[in-house]
């Protein structure tokens, strides 16, 4: 049996990648609309049952997402094996509007084939957390940057994409049932066993079904950005406007002008980062005291500001941050110079309920106007204050929670 195909018949690599391909979207289809509904139950459980839950979410998305990407690679593959062979023509391409309808199906089934997985992986790109693919590389996309607002546009577009492809692979098998079963042709046998069968002398052509599909496409799409909901505003991992950082800042000698104060946590072996934008420091300190303790600083964070990508309400949620219930966390510590020049912040860090004493180096630099540029990496482990206390496995949520802070700070 030939491999290629014919102006009469499929050859055998046509029929393989037809079927590997309704295989992969068949799959993935009801994957994705599961762990979906499954994801929407994550908030309304907590405890052992919620971190199931979780792993076991995670576990049907990354099949799905990677069940999506070699859908993309098997239809590239496809469309530029069909643009080298022969096309067997319709057996019934002299009924026009039957002919004008299966043409328009299968423009649709091709792009849709490649824009459904593909607005997925954007979204994925877009979206710190959650879910990896299972795939060596595919984690990031050239020129999709991790943004809330890309994120939600492909999330939407993913949406009516997927629903689109399944109306039109719908249509797209009653069209070869209807064949089969009602005209008694050989539509469906060319592609089942590679049975040949003389194309109709008169076909419907490409333009007016290159059109339809055209026009079509760009209403789902328009529909897609419609449905689009609007972003929150600022960009995930990108620090607050100065404004919003200091401003209640009444005690203290110093006023925090700029500043970023950023958490990374690993899931599932993936790094996730994400910032509070909402948070004052009030500090006092002598930039001129010699070794001990040379000033004080308060910071108070608004627990409910955090972006942690696609995490962010899982974080913010009772078995982890407890935002509702701790909806501040503070750092109260005094500023100590040590021998060698170098400063140390040594105080308490209160925390979803729980006090730890926390005592760490950071880097302290002075301009020649007098304003300071202060920073420091430190790492917390979550279980000091019982965040994610139910999920005791790390390949899920590491233990440790880097803490990356900077500010700059004029004196009043």
């Amino acid at each position: 049996m030939s491999l290629s195909d014919t102006s009469d018949s499929y050859g055998r690599v046509t029929r393989v990648i037809h079927w590997l391909t309704a295989l992969l979207i068949l799959s993935a289809f009801p994957l994705g609309y599961v762990a979906h509904q499954m994801s929407l139950s994550i908030e309304t459980t907590s405890g052992t049952a919620q971190a199931t839950l979780i792993a076991r979410t995670a576990i049907l998305f990354s099949v799905h997402k990677t069940l999506g990407v070699a859908v993309v690679v098997v239809s590239l593959f496809r469309i530029a094996w069909g643009i080298a062979q022969p096309r067997p023509g319709l057996i019934r391409g002299s009924h026009r509007a039957e002919a004008l309808a299966a043409e328009t199906v299968h423009y649709l089934l091709y792009t849709l084939l490649i824009l459904v997985p593909v607005s997925g992986w954007v979204h994925h790109a877009a979206t710190a957390g959650f879910a990896p693919i299972l795939w060596p590389l595919g984690q990031g996309l050239p020129f999709v940057p991790q943004s809330e607002t890309v994120a939600a546009l492909a999330s939407g577009l993913h949406w009516i994409f997927a629903w689109s492809l399944a109306l039109v692979l719908a249509l797209h098998i009653g069209g070869a049932l209807k064949h089969h079963v009602i005209d008694r042709d050989a539509t469906l046998r060319r592609m089942w066993r590679g049975e040949a069968a003389a194309p109709s002398p008169r076909q419907p052509g490409h333009a007016a079904p290159l059109a339809t599909a055209t026009l079509l496409l760009a209403l789902i799409a328009a529909l897609g950005v419609s449905l689009t909901p609007a972003g929150p505003g600022a960009e995930a991992g990108q620090p607050p406007a100065p404004g919003t950082i200091g401003a209640a800042s009444t005690a203290g000698d110093w006023q925090v002008t700029d500043g970023r104060l950023g958490i990374e946590v690993t899931q599932f072996g993936n790094t996730v980062e994400g910032s509070f934008a909402d948070w004052t420091a009030a500090i006092t300190y002598d930039p001129e005291g010699t070794a001990g303790p040379v000033g004080h600083v308060t910071v108070q964070v608004n627990v409910a500001s955090l972006t942690l990508g696609s995490v962010t309400s899982q974080a913010l949620g009772s078995d982890f941050l407890a935002a509702g219930d701790h909806p501040t966390a503070t750092f109260d510590a005094e500023i100590l110079r040590q021998a060698d020049g170098s400063h140390v912040a040594d105080g308490t860090l209160s925390l979803r309920g729980r006090q730890m004493p926390l005592s760490f180096p950071f880097a302290l630099e002075t301009d020649a106007d007098g304003t300071a540029h202060a920073s420091a990496d430190l790492a917390l482990d979550r279980r000091d204050f019982g965040v994610g206390a139910s999920m005791a496995d790390e390949s899920t949520v590491a233990f440790t929670v880097a803490t990356r802070w900077q500010l700059t700070a004029t004196p009043r």
